[in-house]
């Protein structure tokens, strides 16, 4: 069975989004990169994945993408990532692949390197080594999470393997909820798993652990291969450097 995949393109900054003003579009999605939109490049991607199916996007203004994109189903975005994923779940249903409209550099080998490695669990997401992003993008300032046994950064993609996602999902909204207040995120998470964290004496299996423990899902983390796979654009520097990688890529 092909996965479906549910893309987040919603844009919390709206009109006043530094990216889209950069490239002069209404929408952070549509921002022109190397010759096409963000949101083209990651389509184009998802579809020539093997694994995928159907391609659903979630964007806060759907009118903006339909003549553009008039095979895509279109959901309206809702004001976080979470609550949209959350959303789309309810439609797609389980298993299916969670991506990112602002994932330029997205490779359809990455995507099927994610799924075939993705182990027995609820929920995986691919993750970039610190060593791997620093091998293949030097000069790239990353967002990294420290455990104690694995330094790294997110990579955008997520495979919801069952229906226990949701509740990891629904875990993520408690906590971007409660972002601006540390205490009801530590009582979320456990006191004991929020000061290892801090210190760096969390290690991945006891994280696994208690988010088991808080959702009773499985979730694991699924190192790629690629370093680049961990590059979106979420500020200019990082439009310029997505630039710079395209254009090398088509010499």
């Amino acid at each position: 069975m092909k996965l479906p995949v549910l893309v987040l393109a919603g844009s919390r900054d709206g009109e006043h989004d530094p990216l889209a003003k950069l490239g002069g579009v209404s929408h952070k999605a549509l921002l022109p990169i190397h010759g096409q939109s963000m949101l083209s490049r990651v389509l184009n991607a998802l579809q020539a994945a093997t694994e995928l199916g159907s391609i659903t996007v979630s964007i806060e203004a759907p009118d903006l993408i339909k003549s553009d994109f008039p095979a895509l189903h279109i959901l309206p975005s809702l004001p976080s990532p979470s609550e949209s994923v959350y959303d789309g779940l309810k439609t797609l249903g389980t298993p299916c692949l969670i991506t990112t409209a602002d994932h330029a550099l997205l490779r359809s080998e990455w995507i099927s390197e994610f799924i075939n490695n993705a182990p027995d669990c609820d929920l995986a997401a691919a993750i970039a080594l610190k060593s791997t992003i620093e091998r293949d993008v030097p000069h790239t300032k990353r967002t990294y999470i420290h455990l104690s046994d694995m330094t790294f950064s997110g990579c955008n993609l997520f495979l919801m393997k069952t229906d226990k996602a949701s509740a990891v999902v629904a875990l993520w909204k408690d906590l971007q909820k409660n972002r601006k207040h540390p205490l009801k995120m530590a009582k979320t998470l456990g006191w004991g798993t929020l000061l290892r964290a801090l210190t760096r004496r969390l290690d991945s299996q006891s994280l696994y652990r208690r988010i088991e423990k808080l959702t009773g899902a499985k979730i694991r983390l699924v190192p790629l291969s690629d370093g680049r796979a961990a590059v979106d654009v979420d500020k200019p520097s990082d439009f310029y450097l997505v630039q710079n990688i395209l254009s090398q890529r088509s010499l």
